[in-house]
């Protein structure tokens, strides 16, 4: 079993790791570890910002560790959020307030045509000697009119998954992890490391 420090205490993010990446991981938490840090996330790209959050956590704990940056791309706002997804409707954030103004922003356009939107994740572990591995994944939807379901978390409940032909919102865990930009990024991420431990 490989142990991964997760460079989260996000109880959401925490579990789709763990159910994506399954049991030959054992992925724990920060505080689970006893560490309390956190790590300023002022790149420009989601790669960039999860790269700097992986490299930071395995030199502080020496262990591998594995991090993520995702986000919300929506088309007619020119992929805002993006980067900003977390922190969209300023320091004080919280997905309520984020969901709140993307929807203000998102009032011009009446036509479902028009709202189109991508998540996307880039997810990466770094090993304690500096080495590498990155993953990416997208998702395609577009933005609701009105929140729809209670599952899942962040902008979930706006966005309209098109292979799922509903709302993350409405979606069962499963059904997300099927689908999702994580799981897609972490299933990359799989792959590539399966490939980098038998080079070893």
């Amino acid at each position: 079993m490989i142990k991964l420090i997760a460079a989260t205490n996000n109880a959401h993010k925490l579990k789709e790791f763990r159910e994506i990446l399954g049991s030959a991981f054992d992925i724990r938490s920060l505080s689970e570890e006893g560490f309390s840090i956190e790590v300023e996330e002022d790149q420009d790209t989601f790669l960039g910002n999860a790269l700097k959050k992986a490299r930071e956590v395995a030199r502080l704990t020496s262990h591998a560790a594995l991090s993520d940056d995702s986000g919300l791309l929506v088309d007619a706002l020119g992929g805002a959020p993006g980067v900003y997804s977390a922190r969209y409707s300023g320091d004080n954030a919280t997905d309520e307030s984020n969901r709140e103004k993307l929807l203000r922003e998102m009032a011009p356009f009446t036509d479902p045509d028009a709202r189109g939107a991508s998540f996307h994740s880039s997810v990466v572990i770094c090993f304690p000697d500096g080495k590498t591995i990155a993953g990416e994944g997208d998702t395609r939807g577009r933005i609701l009119f009105e929140e729809t379901g209670e599952n899942g978390f962040g902008y979930d409940s706006l966005f309209y998954s098109y292979d799922l032909g509903k709302s993350f919102g409405m979606a069962t865990a499963e059904e997300k992890n099927s689908v999702s930009h994580r799981s897609r990024a972490l299933t990359d991420l799989k792959s590539k490391l399966s490939l980098f431990i038998s080079e070893d």
